[in-house]
């Protein structure tokens, strides 16, 4: 089953937001340092939160960095994967990030593709945005991740 299907059908059930982010993290986790919430996963577009709570916090008491970068990463793979062809995987292959102003409060994560993916068997580099924003919905960060797009190998169909 793919990942926006479970997505679709996880979020039809009270806390299933919640019980998909856990699921994530269950699959890749270190994504769990965080404790991301997502509110939206569609082809080209997902959104995805994380509160400002201890864990997350640097010595000057506002979301630390690498916390940032790591909700880029979960937000903007979530996104690749609900956007290229069923036949392709992707892997991040770079990123760079901007920090553009305090981090305090809930952060908001939106990722979107800056091309159409595509089916293509040579591979190629999706470039993927990633802005967060504060509560008051100004932008703090910003990621540019290159998504690795390729053909899925015979052992890599799961």
């Amino acid at each position: 089953m793919s990942v926006l299907a479970l997505y679709r059908r996880f979020t039809r059930w009270p806390g299933g937001h919640w019980l998909f982010a856990r699921a994530v993290c269950w699959r890749a986790p270190y994504f769990a340092s965080i404790s991301p919430r997502i509110t939206v996963l569609e082809p080209g577009r997902c959104e995805a939160s994380i509160a400002h709570r201890r864990k997350v916090t640097n010595h000057i008491g506002t979301v630390h960095a690498i916390a940032l970068c790591n909700l880029a990463e979960f937000a903007g793979g979530l996104m690749t994967d609900v956007s290229i062809p069923a036949s392709m995987r992707w892997i991040p292959k770079g990123m760079t990030v901007e920090y553009l102003g305090k981090a305090t409060g809930t952060m908001r994560a939106v990722a979107t593709p800056d091309v159409a993916p595509v089916e293509d068997a040579q591979g190629y580099e999706l470039p993927v945005t990633v802005v967060v924003t504060d509560p008051s919905g100004t932008p703090v960060f910003r990621a540019k991740i290159a998504m690795w797009v390729s053909a899925r190998t015979p052992a890599s169909r799961r």
